[in-house]
């Protein structure tokens, strides 16, 4: 594995025939033993630089770079450096200080790994589609490259939601020959946030192809068809929810006229009695989350709450992109 950005760093050309039920189990693996590969990394650092915020990004990244015996340096720039331009021919006049093209390459020379976390502007679709700050970094570090979150996708989470669905179903598993049910819901919020997650957990759930994948959210709030498609998508929360075995929750704002929120109706919060349409299934939440907004405290602290449990897998994700990335450098 060269970098890992997407689903795509897994199942294509450069995931170098690693698939993700493979991928899964090497997570299952670090789980049960930690320190299978302590000395894998030996001698080598990650740089975690963070142009926005982040608890369980940056913990579990870091846990699990030391599990592998590398050393984990992070690197707020948001807070702690310059601000940085990614436009090539920039005439940086503004508030930018330092180019991407001179600090990427400087960063190279200091790291093994480069992961980075960045943020969409929700303002222009097509510049945050371009994937402009992760590419730019990409192309001038010269290094492999983690995307910790980028403006569109979060693949670090979504494997992690892969892991933790088939863990729940390797302790309770369903009749023989049955594929779960997966629903993606969409739920209420007090401000636009992103479709990253949202495509992201499409995206992974699609291409694993192991489950019945449905997505429901309000009208106007389609998703881009490119990380949707293989999906059922309905505007009828209920119906979709019926004999679900996994539910999803996640926010986001449209994708069509770009950042806008239209709905926000508490009818979409989750709650115990819409789950009583459900095969009893499992909750999940990529957190943090707005507690009595997107998701009813009954449901986050029932049995049927798989937060606590996805947020700890977190750690055996990146352990297995970053053991992936090891063998190959």
């Amino acid at each position: 594995m060269k970098n890992f950005i997407s689903v795509n760093d897994v199942t294509g050309p450069s995931g170098n025939g690693n698939t993700i039920n493979e991928m899964v189990k090497e997570a299952l693996a670090y789980k049960a033993d930690p320190f299978l590969d302590k000395a894998l990394g030996e001698g080598k650092r990650i740089g975690l630089l963070f142009l926005n915020p982040s608890m369980r990004t940056r913990l579990s990244t870091q846990v699990a770079a030391q599990n592998l015996g590398m050393e984990p340096i992070v690197f707020n720039i948001d807070k702690e450096g310059w601000k940085l331009e990614f436009d090539e021919e920039a005439i940086m006049s503004g508030d930018t200080v330092e180019h991407v093209k001179d600090a990427a390459p400087i960063m190279g020379k200091y790291f093994d790994i480069l992961a980075i976390r960045t943020f969409p502007s929700l303002k222009n679709k097509e510049e945050d589609y371009s994937e402009l700050y992760i590419n730019q970094f990409i192309k001038y570090a010269g290094i492999p490259v983690v995307s910790l979150e980028s403006a569109t996708l979060h693949p670090l989470q979504s494997f992690t939601d892969v892991i933790t669905i088939q863990e729940s179903l390797n302790k309770n598993p369903l009749p023989a020959g049955k594929k779960p049910k997966i629903v993606l819901t969409w739920a209420p919020h007090v401000k636009p946030l992103p479709q990253c997650v949202a495509n992201s957990f499409a995206q992974w759930i699609n291409a694993w192809g192991e489950a019945d994948f449905v997505i429901t959210h309000p009208e106007d709030y389609e998703l881009d068809p490119k990380f949707t498609a293989g999906a059922t998508i309905t505007h009828n929360q209920d119906e979709a929810l019926k004999d679900a075995d996994f539910v999803y929750v996640k926010n986001w704002s449209a994708y069509e006229d770009y950042g806008k929120i239209y709905c926000n109706d508490p009818v979409w919060m989750l709650t115990h009695e819409k789950l009583k349409q459900t095969n009893n299934a499992k909750v999940m939440h990529c957190l943090p989350v707005r507690r009595n907004v997107e998701l009813s405290d009954e449901i986050l602290d029932s049995a049927n709450s798989l937060v606590t449990e996805e947020a700890g897998n977190r750690v055996w994700a990146a352990q297995t992109v970053l053991s992936n990335i090891l063998r190959s450098i």
